[in-house]
């Protein structure tokens, strides 16, 4: 069964008829520089505590990421990845009379809203490239829905899976003044540096109403262990808290999370990679014929093309072992679309080159 995510090295060998080690995998975007040395090591100073329940309320854990953040522990609760707090979101907003969702969207808030009930009401993001910049507006339609907002919740992501666009904090403040609930996930905006960064962190105290979703797994390479957290209301927490299984962090996920977070020598050296190497795969797309990229602030680029996406997936897959992002997972965007994560310049010389002859491919 073709996968609604990416990173499915299982599915790609079988197609590529290959182990999944031989994969190259551009379909999930992971930081290519990690796992951090940090984590690792954190990982084996806490081997010996396997035999131990971790602390149910991750007490060292959320006070280390409320030192990031600069907020108090108990805004924050960590989880078994973002998606299972993205679930716990979707409880709260299946409460509300009908949730808005900007499309694309990442097929896993539908599973969430859908999981509880959630009424959703679409709203395109107006996409559009002028020049060098990708333009994508944030407009909530409500033509079609006779409820005031202010009985609504609003989801959405930022930077924004699978366009990459970036909206400005002044551009969503105003939602926060209109809707019962909005919950932006952030997974990706650990790839800006702070200076550059558009979190809404800095005025979670001021809106009970904000969840903020964050990923630890993508910028620290760290996926297969599973860590996320949720910052929000304490109140709000503390319901999720209550409502989930216990010890959903295991020990050595919860370490490795304390390490990286005050790892500055890796959090330096992505954001210093980052930009010259999303660049060059941008310039490399922009000359093959036939293939549309668009301007990104994560470590993504969305590339829209004149063939059938599912079908340069399969023969790359088959003759290079290079697995990339179909995008059929987004009604909006079809077949026509296909996302690629930026990793290393040797690697992503390889996808261009693989590219270049796909384009004679049956």
């Amino acid at each position: 069964m073709r996968p609604i995510h990416g990173g499915n090295l299982a599915w790609a060998a079988a197609v590529a008829g290959c182990s999944p080690s031989e994969i190259l995998d551009f379909s999930a975007s992971i930081n290519p520089l990690g796992p951090p040395k940090s984590a690792i090591a954190a990982i084996q100073a806490h081997l010996g505590e396997l035999s131990a329940y971790p602390d149910p309320n991750y007490g060292e854990l959320r006070t280390a990421l409320g030192q990031s953040h600069q907020l108090p522990p108990e805004w924050i609760l960590p989880g078994n990845g973002s998606a299972e707090l993205l679930t716990w979101a979707g409880w709260d907003l299946a409460q509300f009379a009908k949730t808005f969702l900007f499309t694309p969207a990442f097929a896993d808030y539908y599973r969430a809203l859908k999981a509880f009930g959630a009424k959703v009401q679409q709203c395109p993001l107006e996409l559009e490239v002028r020049g060098d910049v990708t333009f994508a507006g944030l407009n909530v339609s409500t033509e079609s829905s006779l409820l005031p907002t202010s009985e609504c919740g609003l989801l959405l992501n930022n930077p924004h899976n699978p366009t990459g666009q970036m909206f400005s904090r002044e551009t969503i403040l105003p939602y926060l003044e209109q809707f019962a609930l909005v919950v932006v996930d952030e997974a990706f905006m650990d790839f800006l540096p702070p200076d550059e960064a558009q979190s809404l962190i800095p005025v979670v105290q001021e809106y009970p109403n904000l969840v903020i979703l964050r990923s630890l797994t993508k910028f620290y390479s760290l996926p297969g262990l599973r860590l996320g957290y949720a910052i929000a209301h304490p109140d709000r927490l503390q319901s999720w808290q209550q409502r989930r299984d216990p010890w959903s962090i295991n020990t050595l996920a919860a370490a490795a999370a304390v390490a990286v977070i005050q790892d500055r020598e890796f959090q330096q050296q992505t954001w210093k990679w980052l930009p010259s190497a999303r660049i060059e795969l941008f310039e490399g797309l922009s000359q093959i014929s036939g293939l549309q990229p668009y301007r990104s602030s994560a470590n993504f680029l969305l590339v829209q093309t004149e063939h059938s996406s599912s079908a340069l997936q399969k023969h790359l897959l088959q003759h290079h072992r290079i697995l990339v992002r179909d995008c059929l997972s987004f009604p909006v965007l079809g077949d026509r679309f296909f996302r690629v994560a930026v990793r290393s310049n040797a690697e992503n010389k390889r996808l261009l080159q693989a590219l270049l002859i796909a384009k004679y491919y049956d």
